[in-house]
């Protein structure tokens, strides 16, 4: 990898971290993820870094969409073995969400979907392997592994739907 094209970390405070990256072909994108879990992906003009062109705003499942589609594939699955297609996404506990203050096992989400909750981020620090009565967080992050039906299920789950 080019030396330029690693991405650079910003804290923006308030806000959330800004992640930069300057393509060799000198273009600006940016990644902002503030507090509570919203994304977005931005470009900038290469005259005024500070300058945003234009930004597009990403909900969970499309930057996970969009992060899925940047991965490169693997190159060959060992032979022999059952291949299972996990994914890990970050799923936001927002205001809107009926578990802001409940506990991880009122969510019964793996029973209910299959997927696992296997750690909760907050901005004091992260919790690997919550148990049952962890107790949720608005503004917390939910690090959920599973099928991709399985982790869209807890999204919908945690988002009241």
């Amino acid at each position: 990898m080019d030396q330029q094209a690693r991405p650079t970390k910003t804290t923006l405070p308030g806000i959330g971290t800004r992640y930069d990256l300057i393509t060799e072909g000198g273009k600006h994108v940016s990644v902002v993820v503030h507090n509570d879990g919203r994304k977005f992906l931005g470009f900038h003009d290469p005259e005024d870094d500070d300058n945003c062109k234009d930004s597009v705003p990403l909900d969970p499942g499309e930057a996970s969409a969009l992060a899925q589609l940047l991965i490169p594939e693997p190159l060959d699955p060992v032979r022999g073995e059952i291949e299972i297609d996990l994914v890990t996404e970050h799923i936001p506990i927002t205001a809107k969400s009926p578990y802001g203050g409940r506990t991880l096992g009122d969510t019964q989400a793996r029973s209910r979907t299959g997927a696992s909750i296997v750690a909760v981020l907050r901005r004091t620090g992260a919790t690997p392997s919550p148990t049952p009565d962890f107790r949720f967080a608005i503004g917390d992050t939910l690090v959920v592994v599973g099928t991709r039906e399985g982790v869209d299920a807890v999204a919908d789950l945690i988002a009241g739907g």
